[in-house]
């Protein structure tokens, strides 16, 4: 008998091949469980337990709701709402509310597919092998969030950012086809480090051209709400956000991005010299003082005029203060300041989405859309190396070549 019981038992636990299935059937079991306790405590009585006295709580149940299917990231389950009537309030279920046919972080696996590039007509197969083959969703839904970014990308652009304190600022513009004219729209793009390390997005809007008064535009209005200025500033070499900056935020210093600086230089030399010339401007902004970067830029400007191409030499040293101000911050901050990394990163994922989307009806779509490729990737941004420097940079501690100055080092450097 012993026996028979123990292989009853084995024969009740679940194989391999349908552990998925026990899981779910687990979860839903447990849901429905929590779901008829949401009523006890609401009636404050048991399932089939009469109400004492003529004074008692009011309120009684009236069956189950419509069995109704819910997707969780595990899969899809069907459970029943148990109803609940005569209560001086409407019962709201907290667990499971009205309407609702997914978790929410389904909710967020849903942008993220399609945002990493996944088309419409791939969503349902896609959702299907994700949820499971009851799951409430189709590629309408991708459609349907698309209309509500649009209002929450209004709501976050009015946000206020008083308790926002940047101490880094990174700004550059991703182009993309949308409306009918045949140029495409620039989006202009805000990246912020904080006082406590973090990196967010700070800024995504259209406008034309990446032009000083669409930059302008821009930064005015975040000031409007209450930003303060950065310590620093490092965007490309487009001339509209420097005069923006010098007159939004004057305070701020200036760093040139150095990839692009690098590409500029090297498409002023021929084919045949470009490794070369690729190498020793590589090295300058890696060089431990700017001193030392004066004395690379003069050896590549030698080399440059040795080949025939002056020109390249030239090009290098065109607004060169720009491009070593990082040597006035914390030698821990150079690889972050360098360049505008922080901001091309995540563009990746723009790019694939808006390279998937061909050409956007309106602008406005564009923008919400790459707003909200931009807000998922911010979730994996990493902090800035050594964030407790960042409050003496805030402060207005001065650096010299990477280093806390000193009344000894600011000599020397003068």
């Amino acid at each position: 008998m012993k026996e028979k019981s123990i292989i009853e038992v084995e024969e009740s636990r679940p194989g391999w091949e349908a552990l998925e299935a026990y899981a779910r059937e687990g979860v839903r079991r447990l849901l429905q469980q929590l779901l008829e306790e949401e009523v006890e405590e609401a009636l404050g009585r048991r399932r089939y337990e009469r109400r004492e006295g003529v004074d008692a709580a009011p309120g009684y149940r009236n069956g189950w709701g419509k069995a109704r299917r819910l997707s969780l990231t595990s899969g899809t389950i069907t459970v029943r709402r148990p109803r609940v009537r005569g209560l001086d309030a409407r019962f709201e279920s907290r667990l499971l509310p009205l309407f609702k046919r997914r978790t929410e972080e389904v909710g967020r696996l849903l942008p993220e597919l399609y945002l990493h590039g996944l088309a419409h007509g791939d969503f349902d197969l896609a959702l299907r092998g994700l949820l499971g083959a009851g799951a409430p969703l189709s590629a309408a839904s991708i459609a349907r969030l698309k209309a509500s970014w649009q209002g929450e990308y209004a709501t976050w652009k009015r946000r206020r950012l008083d308790a926002l304190e940047p101490v880094y600022l990174w700004a550059d513009g991703i182009y993309v086809k949308a409306g009918l004219e045949k140029d495409k729209a620039a989006m202009l793009v805000l990246v912020a480090a904080l006082r406590d390390g973090r990196k967010v997005v700070l800024a995504v809007e259209s406008g034309y051209r990446e032009s000083t008064e669409s930059w302008a535009t821009l930064l005015r209005d975040l000031k409007s709400r209450g930003l303060r200025a950065p310590r620093l500033v490092i965007a490309d070499g487009h001339l509209g956000i420097w005069g923006a900056v010098v007159s939004v935020f004057p305070e701020a210093a200036e760093q040139r991005c150095w990839n692009h600086r690098i590409v500029n230089v090297l498409d002023a030399l021929p084919q045949r010299l470009q490794a070369e010339g690729r190498a020793l401007l590589t090295k300058i902004p890696y060089t431990e003082t700017r001193e030392a970067a004066e004395g690379q830029k003069a050896e590549f400007q030698a080399w440059a005029t040795s080949q025939g191409v002056p020109a390249a030499g030239q090009r290098l040293a065109e607004d060169w203060d720009r491009l070593v101000t990082f040597y006035a911050f914390p030698k821990e901050h150079w690889k972050h300041l360098r360049t505008t990394n922080v901001v091309e990163s995540p563009f990746a994922a723009v790019r694939l989405r808006t390279g998937a989307a061909k050409r956007f009806k309106k602008v406005e779509n564009a923008t919400a859309v790459i707003w909200k490729t931009l807000l998922v990737a911010e979730h994996s941004f990493r902090r800035l190396d050594a964030p407790e420097l960042l409050p003496e940079v805030a402060e207005g501690v001065e650096y010299v070549n990477g280093k806390r100055a000193t009344r000894g080092t600011e000599e020397v450097a003068a």
